[in-house]
């Protein structure tokens, strides 16, 4: 399973690379949502910073899993907008391959935004995009 992992991620980082133009977009249910469970919007908090990841309507299921109403998270921390959502995504988000539902992360004295995204098993966008709220925090 790990030969497989690493050859799934030298194929996405090649298509990344090259500048794959659109790929086909999985769909989610209409209901779908993702959310962050904590921290609160407003929130001041330590860093390392626990991010929670919330998910209603859809499954969680590691990058490479090709199986319907399902994503792994995407975390844009300080995003200056949503990344294209016709492409995989790279290194505006931080990625969550393996299924994770929570994440501790380093982040720097001062304000910041996270907002989630679901990606298929490309790392690609639903149709229609699973997109959390922008929350706000401060780092102490």
């Amino acid at each position: 399973m790990k030969g497989l992992s690493i050859l799934f991620v030298m194929v996405l980082s090649l298509m990344m690379s090259v500048g794959w133009a659109e790929v086909p977009r999985s769909p989610s249910p209409e209901s779908a949502s993702v959310y962050i469970i904590e921290p609160v919007d407003g929130a001041t908090v330590t860093s390392p910073v626990t991010v929670k990841f919330g998910l209603k309507g859809m499954g969680v299921a590691p990058a490479g899993t090709d199986r319907a109403n399902t994503g792994h998270h995407h975390l844009l921390i300080n995003g200056d907008g949503l990344p294209d959502m016709n492409k995989p995504m790279g290194t505006e988000v931080t990625h969550f391959g393996g299924g994770q539902t929570e994440a501790e992360i380093e982040l720097p004295a001062g304000q910041h935004t996270l907002q989630l995204i679901m990606g298929d098993m490309l790392h690609v966008p639903h149709n229609p995009p699973v997109v959390s709220e922008v929350i706000t925090i401060t780092v102490e």
